[in-house]
């Protein structure tokens, strides 16, 4: 299951764990960025007392219960449910993975993957048909986060979710975040739509075959086959793909409208102007020199920015409203275009032109603290010293480009390293 990875809107050197879920509520996102968590911030000793996590059982019985849980339904789903310590382990860890945008999608959107997605789509013509026309999103749109969840339903995860959130909510690190899920699961139970050990998924919590957590399926999990239940868990996707397709529907899903188009920008573009906070209508962009890679200018798809996923030495994207909304999902940029150029494909579309800086090497989670400390040192503003490239990071990356004069582009290469070491 890919899963989740990542809240930095900044792509090249992130974070990027698609089985994640967060800390976001709804109506944020899916399953959005799980922020790194330090090494060292990581507690020495985990309790993994048997008799601690029992106690702490017997206490969550009673909340449970003061929220509309039966206790035959609590008991029935605790039933052998002990401390994972696998699943510590993995929440621990998750800080230790990077991947560029370009290894991303060498995966995300491999022949592999097209030749499966395509394959899918046949077998499930009918359905998908009926889920397109129902809640307005592409087929192919709905195919790709299905191929990245879990690779079409071969991936969905086989950890029991009871068990995995009660140890994550008795660990308590974000112990209030994962009590809630853990609620959330309780009350699906309650409902009838699995049984306790059928209900299984990813160490996070993430379940079925698009990997909806237990809050995002309370809200809007489907049954689209008529059968009584809401079944993203069994061989059959139908209902996991039409809960998607609501999702995104619920979120503003514009059918018709592209994710984003890849671009080539002009001699001289100002990189300050690719930003998210820049909006212009593809022909206001067409009148700066921004061009469709394929030839021609971008058709008026409404109000859109520029984004450069690599800096200055990738692909360039043209992103419309549809981009945020499968942000909803995850809120990495890798995943969203990896999502939106896996479903181009699948609707046999070309894939992107322009190469990618492979030679390029990534900032070091350590360079990236040392890059955030030295910026702030002269004087550029960021929140904190956190080695996550977000929105603000880039910002100030960019303004101090500026101010030496180079591309503002807000990559955080060696290079920019070098230039803040040496000044």
């Amino acid at each position: 299951m890919r899963r989740f990875l990542i809240s930095v809107g900044f792509v090249a050197g992130l974070w990027i764990n698609p089985s994640l879920a967060n800390t976001v509520p709804l109506t944020e996102s899916l399953r959005p960025a799980v922020r790194p968590l330090p090494s060292e911030l990581v507690p020495i000793e985990v309790a993994t007392s048997n008799s601690r996590f029992s106690n702490w059982v017997k206490a969550f019985r009673g909340r449970a219960i003061g929220k509309g849980i039966k206790a035959s339904v609590f008991d029935r789903a605790f039933r052998g449910v002990e401390y994972d310590k696998s699943v510590i382990a993995k929440d621990r860890n998750q800080s230790e993975f990077t991947k560029q945008i370009w290894d991303y999608l060498d995966s995300a959107a491999s022949p592999v993957r097209v030749e499966n997605g395509i394959k899918a789509l046949r077998k499930y013509k009918k359905t998908l048909e009926q889920i397109e026309a129902r809640y307005g999103v592409e087929k192919e749109v709905i195919a790709a986060v299905w191929g990245l969840e879990s690779t079409y339903g071969t991936r969905r995860g086989d950890i029991d979710v009871i068990q995995a959130l009660a140890t994550l909510a008795f660990d308590g690190r974000r112990g209030k975040f994962f009590e809630a899920q853990l609620i959330a699961a309780l009350k699906i139970l309650q409902s009838g739509d699995v049984k306790p050990r059928a209900m299984k998924g990813s160490w996070a919590g993430a379940m079925g075959h698009t990997q909806f957590i237990p809050t995002s399926y309370l809200a809007l999990a489907q049954d689209f086959n008529g059968d009584g239940k809401r079944d993203i868990w069994s061989n059959d996707p139908t209902d996991a793909l039409a809960s998607t397709a609501a999702y995104l529907a619920k979120f503003g899903w514009r059918k018709g409208q592209p994710w984003g188009v890849e671009v080539t920008l002009p001699k001289g573009f100002n990189y300050g102007l690719a930003s998210r906070k820049t909006l212009k209508n593809p022909s206001d962009w067409a009148g700066l020199g921004v061009r469709a890679a394929s030839g021609g200018k971008v058709p008026n798809h409404g109000s859109a920015s520029i984004l450069l996923p690599a800096g200055s030495k990738g692909a360039a994207f043209m992103i419309f409203n549809n981009f945020a909304v499968i942000e909803r999902y995850n809120k990495a940029d890798a995943y969203v275009i990896g999502i939106g150029h896996l479903s181009d494909l699948l609707a046999g579309g070309p894939p992107i032109k322009a190469s990618w800086p492979r030679g390029y090497a990534p900032l070091s989670f350590k360079e990236k603290k040392e890059m955030q400390r030295r910026m702030i040192r002269k004087g550029f503003e960021l929140e904190k010293v956190d080695g996550i490239i977000g929105p603000n990071t880039i910002n100030a990356i960019r303004a101090y480009q500026t101010s030496v004069g180079v591309t503002p582009d807000g990559f955080p290469s060696q290079n920019l390293l070098k230039l803040l070491r040496g000044r």
